[in-house]
């Protein structure tokens, strides 16, 4: 039997278009095929309405559109693909008036009509997740017997969450059944994972192992399809496959691009020349980049703007969205501002403006020492003095952050954030000023990732990647001068930010520990950070809750981010 993959990139509430790309898909599968389109396509979870559609299902309009956009589905493959069918993902109403009144479900769609074949049985509530907010879980598992080439398949039946089930190999599993296990005496032929599983930096092996383990409890192959692309924070990297009973890779599809590919059950020569995953330093920080990218780029084009604008310093945050906006949008379509304090050296305004010259955006220079003198007569009868301390260093940030937002309205552009997960962890950020924008692109990384991931763009291993791009090719692209300069924010005379924080080689393990296992200040000190970090790191990350509140969408890349994912009190001790 023939399957294909189809990982696709939906625009989440675009039921119409999402069925007009599946239908595309399907096209381009049965003209790969020569002739012999593949018996069933096999699309992501929620497929048909992209995902997370979040409170879009409580929209009757959607759910009607729904029924039109199967209808549409139904009525292409009668005219193009008659002897294909296709499973998509789709949500079904409930019979009755309780709530949540919604499955997350699979329908079959063929030539003659369509069905709804599968709902899911684990709903995940932890982290970015909400599917108990909407939907009622399964109780019971999901075979379709399903006949082609002359033969009656058993198809098991799974979406995202019920495939992780195994302890030794997640975070966390859910409270609920073991859909696995009840699909053992059913003896299917294939399992089946519709999933729309967001991109997280171990999350790709970890998917190989979870299938490996069912295909082996199952004693069949697992064909795993994951959607791919940028919705709003979550970028979903796509890299489905198909696992053979044996725990090889039959079929790997690449990460961070729509693709399709077909499996044939009968060919068993493609698990030796489907490779094995590179986990190595350089490929982890690869796939981080090009997720970076896909969720700059599909957040730009979704949401209809053309343009970019980011704010150049100099230093290394801002040199990082800048590689990764040109990547994401090409080098014409990003705009960046230099806007020089009296306070700001003159090695940073020539390395942003070097660093320009070697991407190909376009620069505007825009000094605010006048602006600076102009807040500062204009304040010094309110406060009785002159403006000093923090309450100056944050008016240069907000002078910034008015110009940039200024610009970016005029020119209809998204602004793009630089500020890092290390300081909008702390506070080390002004609300109104460098927050200000409608996405915080590395808002994710922390200050070491950052230095790592400009590292590796500069090294032989991202020339490639870089080329794939279409990024300079050649020689440095960050350069030695920005690498290795002291970080600062250059708010006042020969200031680093190591005055106000711990180095970051100590700081980001503290939060790493702080945020993403939750570690209390007494586990801290016991896992040997020093305790003064402690007490002071604790106080500021605390304090700066009602800034973070305030961010832009942060492109989630770790486990724990901070956005819809993150949901620590303000008023709180």
């Amino acid at each position: 039997m023939r399957i294909a993959l189809a990982q696709t990139n939906p625009l989440v509430g675009d039921l119409s278009g999402n069925a007009k790309r599946l239908l595309e898909a399907c096209l381009k599968l049965s003209h790969q095929a020569q002739g012999t389109p593949p018996a069933l396509v096999v699309s992501p979870e929620l497929s048909l309405w992209g995902y997370p559609p979040r409170d879009l299902l409580l929209s009757p309009e959607h759910l009607q559109q729904q029924s039109e956009a199967l209808n549409q589905l139904q009525q292409g493959l009668s005219h193009a693909l008659p002897q294909t069918a296709l499973l998509v993902g789709v949500v079904e109403p409930a019979p009755d008036q309780q709530h949540p009144r919604l499955f997350n479900a699979v329908a079959l769609v063929e030539a003659n009509g369509w069905r709804v074949v599968a709902r899911k049985q684990l709903l995940p509530t932890y982290d970015v997740f909400d599917e108990s907010r909407y939907f009622r879980p399964a109780n019971q598992p999901s075979v379709l017997s399903f006949e082609a080439e002359g033969q009656d398949w058993r198809l098991g039946l799974t979406i995202c969450e019920d495939l992780w089930v195994e302890d030794a190999l997640q975070a966390q599993r859910l409270v609920g059944p073991d859909p696995i296990a009840n699909l053992i005496p059913e003896k299917v032929d294939v399992l089946l994972n519709l999933s729309a599983s967001p991109f997280g930096r171990t999350k790709a092996s970890i998917r190989h192992q979870l299938a490996a383990r069912a295909a082996n409890r199952l004693n069949c192959p697992v064909i795993y399809v994951n959607q791919v692309g940028g919705n709003d924070e979550l970028v979903f990297d796509g890299g489905s496959f198909v696992m053979a009973a044996t725990g090889e890779v039959e079929l790997q599809l690449p990460t961070c691009r729509e693709a399709i590919a077909c499996w044939d059950s009968t060919d068993r020569s493609a698990a030796a020349t489907a490779g094995t995953m590179d986990s190595s330093e350089s490929t982890d920080l690869e796939q981080l980049f090009q997720a970076l990218v896909l969720g700059v780029r599909d957040y730009a084009d979704k949401c209809g703007f053309h343009r970019a604008l980011l704010g150049l310093s100099g230093g290394i945050d801002s040199a990082l969205v800048a590689v990764i906006a040109a990547a994401a949008l090409g080098a014409d379509r990003v705009q960046a501002l230099l806007m020089p304090s009296p306070w700001s050296s003159i090695g940073s305004i020539d390395d942003a403006e070097a660093l320009a010259k070697r991407l190909g955006i376009s620069t505007t220079t825009v000094p605010i020492q006048d602006l600076m003198q102009g807040f500062e007569a204009t304040l010094t009868p309110a406060l009785d003095q002159a403006p000093s301390g923090v309450t100056a260093e944050n008016l240069q940030s907000r002078i910034r952050g008015t110009l940039l937002m200024a610009v970016a309205n005029q020119q209809g552009q998204l602004l793009l954030s630089t500020g890092n997960k290390s300081e909008l962890a702390v506070g080390y950020c002004t609300l109104y000023g460098d927050m200000n924008g409608g996405l915080a692109v590395i808002g994710d990384l922390y200050k070491s990732t950052v230095f790592s991931l400009c590292r590796w763009l500069d090294s032989p291993d991202a020339m490639a990647c870089r080329k794939e791009l279409g990024l300079p090719e050649h020689n440095n692209l960050i350069g030695p001068e920005i690498l290795n300069k002291p970080p600062s924010a250059e708010l006042r005379p020969d200031q680093q930010d190591s005055d106000s924080l711990p180095d970051y080689a100590t700081l980001d393990p503290l939060l790493n520990d702080l945020i993403e296992k939750h570690s209390s200040g007494t586990q801290l000190i016991a896992a040997g950070h020093d305790p003064a970090d402690v007490k002071r790191i604790e106080q500021l990350f605390r304090r700066a809750e009602f800034k973070r509140r305030q961010a832009p969408p942060v492109l989630k890349v770790s486990r724990q981010a901070f956005g819809t994912g993150w949901r620590l009190p303000i008023a709180a001790r």
